[in-house]
């Protein structure tokens, strides 16, 4: 084989942390395949599709917070991997995109399976490396030894996220002997730093939190930890500040937030967006599912917006930001928390502020607990028994469109421990299972996951492979058609609705469920939900899809029927 030191490519990545590969098969990579099929420290799995080997190996570094190695052949194999790509990089997520390319002189000249690989994925990547040809004499593979170094770590450099690598293989491909690792191989270390706060800074900070009256903070799509939720219901109780997330900000177990903020910034009560501007607004985390609530705070804009993030580019998604702060969640609410206010009238408004968000929050939560059960049983109804019937320390994956959305309405118990994922990158359907299915593989909790029909039907190839993962449950809200249409203004009073937009299908769940071998169960009366709900959650070594049949005419009555109820409670 032409390529001996493309064995310590693995060692490299192994040393500084990767556990997992996911290989596409192909010849042109044959090199990298072998190199870490090879490498006892890293776990390799096969999976034949490249678009949803892409998304199960997002959903392997989601739940390990460690880079996945992709390998896959030259040509368009790489583009395939691109929605996944894509998603990681605004999620932040990180992965290492190895793709076997031809050599430089036969580009561009009608060879088979050969495309312009060279920054493929564009500015969707962090960064893109192009591996030297020719890597025989020391100084090639010392070369090609420090960039795979320098993209692991860039990888994990905050803010996380997808690294190319593009390998141009000249044959033979395959070696004649059990090719090893060299003896030595250099690898480059690197420590990230999460930036403190000096005395000078901490006093600047504690005098401009305080000239604040109407203080807000929203936690967007992210992972928090324990002394961040400990904190965040510090605020709540000691300083009286409204803190806003959805059901991907995964804050449910702190003191008092605010989760259901969609739903009453919806509706139609005389000045309550006014009521509820802000004067300071800070945020953390990634995206915000609630379209209301970016409405309200562009139309009633914040005196002053300040951002907390360590690095990285920063989205301007109020219209308001002020301040970026170059620091981490924690360190940040750890400083906040130990501002102390003297109580007076400015305080009095904090508390007043406070309090309009906690009514509003439970007038939904009053609404939720008395509007079910619905006649007919349709997707809302289903999603709020699913989420109330999660088993504790359990993984929800939500797709997109409806799922996530209805489940946000709904929002989660705070105390079972559970994390929620969602693929709020890009906001595709494409690789929802998929995404799910990497994380069943990566973890041993329960991973559930609500979809649509449209995007478990497009998504049906993340099965397709050779692992088990009994640990799957897969909820599909099947209305043959995609139903967020008829709840977005717009398509829903066209003529073309249903040929152009919802895309009428007839499919169902139950092929998928036995050419792959899941227990399938099919909820079409409500009395058979408590059972299903048992059955449907034990662990018996086997995944399971529970799908409920619709009606989208009747779905969008009844959560039209729900937001309608809200507006009338006094």
């Amino acid at each position: 084989m032409n390529y001996p030191q493309i064995f310590n490519i693995p060692e490299i990545c192994a040393q500084l942390g990767v556990t997992h590969a996911i290989i596409s098969p192909g010849s042109r990579n044959a090199p990298l395949t072998i190199a870490f099929a090879r490498n006892e420290a890293i776990a390799c799995k096969v999976i034949p599709d490249e678009r949803s080997a892409a998304f199960i190996a997002l959903g392997m570094a989601q739940q390990t917070n460690k880079p996945v190695v992709l390998i896959c052949t030259s040509g368009s194999a790489a583009l395939n991997y691109s929605p996944a790509v894509a998603e990681a990089y605004f999620q932040q997520i990180p992965l290492l995109i190895f793709t076997a390319d031809r050599p430089p002189e036969w580009i561009d000249q009608l060879d088979g399976q050969t495309i312009r690989q060279e920054n493929i994925y564009g500015k969707h990547v962090k960064g893109s490396y192009n591996m030297p040809v020719d890597s025989i004499n020391d100084d090639a593979s010392w070369h090609g030894q420090r960039m795979i170094s320098e993209a692991v770590n860039l990888s994990y450099e905050f803010p996380c996220g997808p690294v190319h690598v593009n390998f141009p293989f000249r044959e033979p491909l395959y070696p004649n002997t059990e090719a090893e690792v060299k003896a030595e191989v250099k690898v480059i270390a690197q420590t990230s730093p999460i930036p403190l706060f000096d005395a000078h800074t901490k006093d600047e900070l504690a005098i401009q939190w305080r000239s604040y009256s109407r203080k807000l903070i929203i936690y967007g799509q992210a992972a928090p930890s324990k002394r961040e939720l400990d904190l965040l219901g510090q605020l709540t109780k000691e300083q009286k500040i409204p803190i806003v997330g959805d059901i991907i900000s995964n804050i449910q177990s702190a003191t008092d937030v605010i989760l259901h903020s969609d739903v009453f910034l919806g509706s139609a009560k005389k000045g309550l967006h006014e009521s509820l501007q802000p004067d300071l607004l800070v945020t953390f985390g990634k995206s915000m599912l609630s379209k209301n609530l970016k409405l309200m705070l562009r139309k009633y804009k914040p005196k002053a917006h300040w951002h907390i993030q360590q690095a990285g580019q920063v989205a301007d998604t109020y219209q308001s930001l002020t301040k970026v702060i170059r620091t981490s969640p924690q360190n940040f609410l750890e400083e906040i928390a130990q501002i102390e206010n003297d109580y007076n009238f400015d305080d009095q408004k904090q508390e007043n502020y406070f309090h309009i968000w906690q009514i509003e929050e439970r007038k939904v939560k009053r609404l939720l607990s008395n509007f079910f059960p619905q006649e007919p049983l349709g997707e809302f109804e289903l999603v709020k028994e699913v989420l109330d019937n999660l088993p504790g320390n359990c993984n929800l994956h939500l797709a997109n469109s409806m799922s996530v959305r209805y489940a946000n309405f709904i929002g989660l118990e705070d105390n079972k421990q559970i994390n929620v994922y969602a693929n709020r990158g890009t906001s595709g359907i494409d690789g929802c299972n998929s995404t799910t299915v990497g994380a069943s593989l990566a973890n041993d909790k329960l991973n559930v996951l609500i979809t649509g029909d449209l995007a478990f039907l497009y998504d049906r190839n993340a099965f397709w492979h050779n692992y088990p993962i009994p640990n799957l449950r897969i909820v599909v809200l099947n209305n043959h058609a995609g139903g967020i249409f008829r709840i977005i203004k717009g398509p829903d009073a066209l003529p073309e609705l249903e040929t152009y937009f919802e895309t009428e299908q007839k499919l169902t769940a139950s092929n998928v469920a036995d050419e792959f071998n899941m227990d399938y169960f099919l909820c079409n009366k409500r009395s058979k939900l408590k059972n299903f709900m048992k059955q449907f959650f034990e662990l018996d070594g086997k995944p399971k899809i529970l799908e409920l049949e619709s009606d989208s005419k009747e779905n969008k009555r009844i959560l039209e029927d729900f937001k309608a109820a809200f507006n009338e409670l006094k």
